[in-house]
């Protein structure tokens, strides 16, 4: 096929971005806003020697999956790729793309799989989830500041105070904030030529304490008519927080380095489970506590600890997983690339009155190859050993050095967070080359909504190895 062909698809797959994916005469198609089962009229926007990418043009017959997207903006905005899809089909797509990782990349058996994979677990509620939101803010046709979230690949806002997947309270803090800014002629930036001054809007929300944060990202040294917008923003209910950060960088970076403080604190307060937690506009912490707390009790659960164990936590950002566990561990190491994180989990280990966390700065692909050797050398004839280790890695998955250490410190048990079970597949076949064997899968749907996903893994050292 060609550029500018059309031709009539049945959807028969999803792709790893939420793109239908179908056949024209053998040849594959790639059409976004898609759902598996349709029968559509597309129009080829790209072709490929064996595929292509097709805009679709209209659909002839709808799926049995196929629901009315809840936001009026899904398909323009692109953050909810699949919104349009069935929950419990979402549910079932995630679960066999991580199956489906694991077979090809990872090269487990899939009667093995089958065996150990848990039913995936989806919300009960699968919109309103997010307790973080990060709002552009730009200027319409009219020279008006509005608020929303850029049009999938592009820098092009499209206007959204109600994201459906944001909290309610979104709303109104940010037509309270577009009121100040337009009434003031407070301008919005303009990424083309830097010039202008609100670039972002950051809200956070505490699920469980109803604390609400605002910081404004600013292209500037000051917020002109703070005074006004504390005295909007402060009266909204459960506010405790509002903060500046100045970013005059060309840069896709959201954040400054520095947060300004102009009314509250610098922070508001949260729990996952019994665990409270002090979060900052900087600080990482997952977006879903209602699915972060689901995935935790699982990394509890296979961590399998009496009270007695040593557990290294790598990659433990603000000890969120950190402090989950020293509430059944003997004594919890984390690690953790940024200082500011790190500092964030001394805070929250303090908070907890929890001694039995202890925090190291740096990469874990060096921190712990650099622990096992100065420890040799420190107790001669001795080895560093732990006896579980959880890794929560960025999407890239782990070093081979990081691996490698891992075995020699010998756990009994590995658990292996991850949010792309591709790298995921890829690190377990390394870990069940070395001597460990996958017990368990669970997917957890902390993203509804998109295609993203989330996974936990248990690896149990094979008995007599060494």
């Amino acid at each position: 096929m060609k550029k500018n062909d059309t031709a009539v698809v049945k959807i028969e797959d999803i792709g790893i971005n939420g793109e239908g994916i179908g056949k024209a005469d053998g040849y594959t198609l790639f059409i976004k806003d898609t759902v598996m089962g349709d029968l559509v009229e597309v129009k080829v926007m790209k072709a490929k020697k064996n595929y292509g990418y097709a805009k679709l043009l209209r659909v002839i017959e709808p799926s049995k999956n196929r629901v009315e997207a809840k936001c009026p903006v899904a398909k323009q905005c692109g953050g909810c790729q699949i919104q349009e899809m069935d929950y419990q089909e979402q549910l079932q797509f995630k679960q066999k793309k991580v199956i489906g990782n694991l077979e090809r990349i990872g090269g487990f058996a899939p009667e093995v799989l089958e065996k150990i994979t848990q039913p995936v677990c989806g919300m009960d509620e699968p919109f309103h989830y997010r307790n973080k939101a990060q709002f552009p803010i730009g200027t319409d046709k009219d020279g008006k500041a509005v608020a929303g979230f850029y049009a999938g690949r592009t820098h092009q806002i499209i206007p959204n105070t109600d994201c459906a997947l944001g909290v309610s309270q979104n709303q109104q803090i940010l037509e309270e904030i577009l009121s100040v800014m337009n009434e003031n002629h407070i301008p919005a930036y303009n990424e083309q030529d830097c010039s202008g001054l609100v670039r972002h809007i950051l809200i956070r929300y505490g699920f469980t304490t109803k604390e609400i944060m605002v910081c404004f990202v600013i292209n500037g040294d000051n917020l002109p008519c703070a005074d006004k917008f504390v005295d909007k923003l402060s009266q909204i209910e459960g506010m405790r927080s509002i903060t500046f950060s100045k970013n005059k960088e060309n840069t896709n970076v959201i954040m400054g380095k520095e947060i300004e403080v102009l009314w509250g604190d610098g922070y508001i307060t949260d729990y996952i489970g019994n665990v409270k937690y002090q979060i900052s506009p900087l600080s990482f912490y997952q977006v879903n506590p209602v699915q972060t707390e689901k995935l935790y009790k699982y990394a509890l659960e296979y961590a399998g600890l009496t009270g007695e164990e040593t557990v290294w936590d790598l990659y433990c950002g603000i000890g969120t997983i950190s402090l989950f566990l020293a509430q059944k561990a003997k004594q919890v190491y984390g690690v953790e690339i940024v200082p500011q994180a790190i500092e964030d989990a001394k805070q929250n280990a303090e908070l907890n009155d929890m001694k039995n966390a202890e925090f190291f700065v740096g990469k874990a692909e060096e921190i712990l190859p650099a622990y096992y050797e100065n420890y040799a050398k420190e107790h001669p004839g001795q080895q560093a050993h732990a006896d579980v280790i959880v890794v929560d890695p960025p999407r890239k998955g782990c070093e081979e050095a990081l691996l490698e250490t891992m075995v020699k410190m010998q756990p009994d048990r590995i658990v292996y967070v991850s949010c792309d079970s591709a790298t995921l597949a890829r690190d377990l076949k390394y870990l069940c080359g070395e001597g460990y064997a996958l017990e368990k899968v669970q997917v957890v749907d902390q993203f509804p909504n998109t295609v993203h996903t989330e996974c936990v893994t248990l690896l149990q050292r094979s008995r007599g190895k060494k």
